[in-house]
């Protein structure tokens, strides 16, 4: 097994981490012409020192979707130094005629102090001409702000923010500024919208879109903002006019406007949902078809009904990623773009009460 090359400083200046950084690329090279370093992705963390260590072990089980260079700046009160450890790791020995990938590692200790100018601290640390991304799963938005100079994508949670009208406005303010977003919420209802087109895929049944009554989606009591931009989602793409919910009992209620009719609209929060992300899917439309798609064991359970009296239940398998899978794939999207995010919250926004 391939061993870490680590080194470490304290009260240091970020040049002097860059070059610390290039010495070790140097010295792994040298062992081994085979070891060369990954030059994708730039992904910069943003942390309170006390829980860096729970975000480098999240980041650790995304498996193979991870960054080539990742800096993690972990915010310490109080402090008025810069601290710093970098290392540098192969997941596997180099093979006959192979090469090997080199991950490179930061952790940037500072103090609230720096976080004003964060960006000339971190503008040393990144590879020039690869595209930047930009996560702070702890809040601190003035210190992503701070570095959106250098940035092209962030990374964000919609779930962290305690009010989804607030989540959903930075996302659009960033979007706003010329950022690619990757909302975690946004990517947890993927499975859904896969499975929620996939239904309505044959050409006999791709009218029925035109004539869906009602839309219903229970959630996770966390997980409002991944039920709005599902919502939002089929609006934008049915080119629905919507209008703010209203609220009574836990459950969000209100109608879009269709060209043929308005479609009942309901956002309901499942108690029993113990994870992020949605709990279930229900549409009906006016020709009688009824479908429900609901979390269960090895995937999501299809329920179908119409007029003539079919009846299916059937259970679409591998359809969930988990925590660590959709942390991954939010990493990955980084280097993607998806066209329907943008107009699905710019519909998500209108349905917040």
């Amino acid at each position: 097994m391939p061993i870490d090359t680590v080194w470490s400083e304290r009260d240091t200046t970020p040049s002097e981490i860059e070059e610390a950084l290039r010495k070790l690329l140097f010295e792994r090279h040298g062992e081994d012409a085979r070891y060369v370093p990954g030059r994708v992705l730039n992904m910069v963390c943003i942390v309170d020192r006390e829980w860096a260590g729970e975000v480098v072990n999240r980041l650790e089980r995304t498996g193979r979707y991870h960054a080539s260079r990742t800096i993690i700046v972990a915010i310490e009160s109080g402090r008025t130094t810069i601290d710093a450890v970098a290392s540098i790791a192969s997941d596997t020995d180099p093979r006959p005629g192979e090469f090997a990938l080199l991950r490179e590692t930061m952790q940037v200790t500072i103090g609230e102090r720096h976080v004003g100018h964060l960006d000339t601290i971190v503008d040393p640390l990144v590879i020039s001409d690869l595209p930047t991304m930009v996560w702070s799963p702890h809040g601190h938005p003035e210190a992503v702000d701070a570095l959106l100079s250098l940035a092209q994508v962030v990374l964000l949670d919609s779930v962290d923010e305690p009010d989804v009208g607030d989540a959903l406005g930075r996302a659009r303010e960033l979007t706003g500024a010329g950022l690619y977003v990757v909302d975690l919420a946004w990517l947890r209802s993927t499975p859904w919208r896969e499975r929620f087109a996939a239904s309505f895929d044959p050409g006999s049944l791709r009218a029925e879109l035109r004539q869906l009554t009602r839309v219903e989606v229970r959630h996770h009591e966390r997980s409002r903002a991944a039920a709005l931009l599902f919502v939002g989602w089929v609006a934008s793409r049915l080119g629905w006019r919507t209008d703010a919910l209203m609220t009574a009992d836990g459950t969000w209620r209100g109608r879009a406007h269709g060209r043929r009719q308005d479609v009942d609209l309901a956002l309901a929060t499942d108690l029993q949902q113990s994870v992020p992300g949605l709990a279930g899917v229900t549409v009906e439309t006016a020709s009688g078809r009824h479908l429900s798609l609901d979390r269960g064991r090895g995937g999501l359970r299809a329920h179908y009904t119409n007029q003539r009296g079919d009846d299916r239940t059937w259970t679409v398998v591998g359809a969930s990623r988990g925590e660590p899978g959709i942390l991954g794939e939010g990493i990955r999207q980084a280097l993607l773009r998806d066209p329907t995010y943008n107009p699905a919250l710019a519909a998500a926004t209108t349905l917040v009460p």
